[in-house]
């Protein structure tokens, strides 16, 4: 028997390769199906299952291309409803691969067709358990992504509840736990960094396995402090019950390299977002006039997801020399499939072309000091969680996560200094000012990580006067 986790860290997302006796079943896929096909050729294995532990929001699944191609059967657990063909297993039912067995256990809460599956060994020992979004290490799903009419967070939270008391705290302690997803995604709380632990050591650590816990004690403690879910959650859980186009036909029409020209004009006659994902410092010091900053260095795709709200919006690329395709299909991960290409040489040609290019100012922490007044206008684009905790004394809490929701609240004849965590998320937020028409502004280099070293005036919550 094999098990390998197919991480990938910018998504904080975990697929699963479990192989046995010439079969292998795949777990929650990403979007590219290469990964898992090349696992199958390399062992000459055939890939006789696809299992869904629900409907992702958070990403694209491959489990329709992987099917398609490997005449694998998808499956998903009890309440999945789809537009393709898949097995809807029964609670409790069990699925051969070679010599291990893997057992559907209907796990509800987190959405209704959240399904665990139990991997029992040759032996027909309890080996391990792949939770999905079920329970994560240090914390659970979020309960408030599949609200409908008739039931509300608090009905999910706590069908989630009785989900893990029922069917997870009763396994064995040395059963391992294979989650989803870790630290960084937008799916829980407090998600470890750990990707593998045992359910003893969880139900030891975290919170919501505590045996003394109330359903209405974990009710309560699971919705608090819950950010709003990003917009796209909903349109890629969509698009995983309904079908999409294919990995390829998306890499084929989108990783298309364009002279300056061709480019200004897709631009301008499809409406085209000109995206920018280089990295912030090149970015700030020149960058095509209305481009939009998200860079490849960093969380891409969650913020691309976060701020572009449709996802039929035509995408034009200006990538790093041989990253078209990287950038083509981590958006595709989460949906956004209207790549129209990306500027072929870059600035380089497109400054040749005699076309304009801009800057936003960027200063370090400590030229920021000596330039300190009171009555400057800062924006701290970091998430409410991370404010609260400590921030500039004259700093506005301005998350980047809902700046779409509030850009009402600037005025365009201010200047604006801007700053995040460590400077990602600000050059972020700059370009999106700059692409609305604010023209004074300021990045702080190395954001709150540098000011904090300053002597500049702070808050924190434990110590307001500090």
């Amino acid at each position: 028997m094999k098990i390998e986790q197919i991480y990938t860290g910018c998504l904080a997302q975990g697929a699963y390769y479990i192989e046995s006796n010439g079969e292998a079943a795949i777990i929650d896929p990403l979007r590219e199906t290469a990964p898992y096909l090349k696992r199958a050729e390399k062992g000459n294995t055939k890939i006789k299952y696809v299992f869904e532990t629900h409907f992702h929001a958070d990403f694209v699944s491959g489990h329709i291309d992987l099917a398609e191609k490997t005449g694998a059967t998808i499956i998903f657990g009890p309440n999945a409803k789809t537009n393709y063909n898949i097995y809807q297993a029964k609670d409790g039912e069990s699925f051969k691969i070679g010599k291990v067995t893997i057992t559907a256990l209907h796990t509800p809460g987190h959405t209704l067709e959240s399904t665990t599956y139990l991997l029992k060994d040759e032996n027909g020992n309890d080996h391990a358990i792949f939770t999905g979004d079920t329970l994560f290490l240090g914390d659970v799903g979020r309960p408030d992504l599949a609200i409908k009419q008739d039931i509300t967070k608090e009905d999910l939270a706590g069908l989630l509840f009785d989900s893990l008391r029922n069917k997870i705290i009763p396994l064995a302690d040395d059963v391992i736990v294979y989650p989803a997803h870790g630290a960084g995604s937008a799916c829980g709380k407090n998600l470890s960094k750990e990707t593998v632990d045992t359910l003893g050591n969880q139900k030891k650590t975290n919170y919501a396995l505590r045996a003394d816990m109330t359903k209405e004690e974990f009710v309560k403690e699971v919705l608090d402090g819950i950010m709003p879910p990003p917009q796209y959650f909903s349109k890629n859980a969509m698009l995983n019950k309904e079908g999409y186009e294919t990995f390829e036909e998306v890499l084929e029409k989108g990783d298309v390299p364009l002279a300056p020209q061709k480019f200004e004009t897709l631009a301008n006659r499809e409406g085209a977002l000109v995206l920018d994902v280089r990295t912030q410092d090149e970015f700030l010091k020149e960058h095509i006039p209305n481009s939009i900053f998200i860079g490849l260095n960093g969380s891409f795709a969650p913020w691309v997801g976060a701020l572009i709200k449709d996802l039929k919006q035509p995408i034009l690329l200006i990538v790093p020399e041989g990253k078209s395709e990287e950038a083509v299909t981590r958006l595709s991960r989460v949906g956004y499939d209207n790549t129209l290409g990306y500027l072929d040489g870059g600035l380089v040609a497109w400054k040749n072309a005699g076309k304009e290019t801009e800057s936003i100012s960027s200063i370090t922490a400590e030229t920021f000091e000596k330039q300190y007044q009171e009555d400057l206008h800062i924006l701290d684009v970091r998430k409410p969680g991370e404010y609260e905790s400590e921030h500039l004394e004259k700093g506005k809490s301005f998350p980047l996560d809902f700046i779409n929701d509030h850009m009402a609240e600037l005025d365009k004849d201010k200047k604006y200094y801007i700053h995040c965590a460590g400077g990602y998320r600000s050059a972020i937020a700059a370009s999106i000012l700059k692409a609305r028409g604010f023209e004074d502004l300021v990045d702080i280099k190395g954001g709150y990580g540098a000011l904090k070293k300053t002597k500049l005036p702070k808050t924190n919550f434990s110590c307001p006067n500090s």
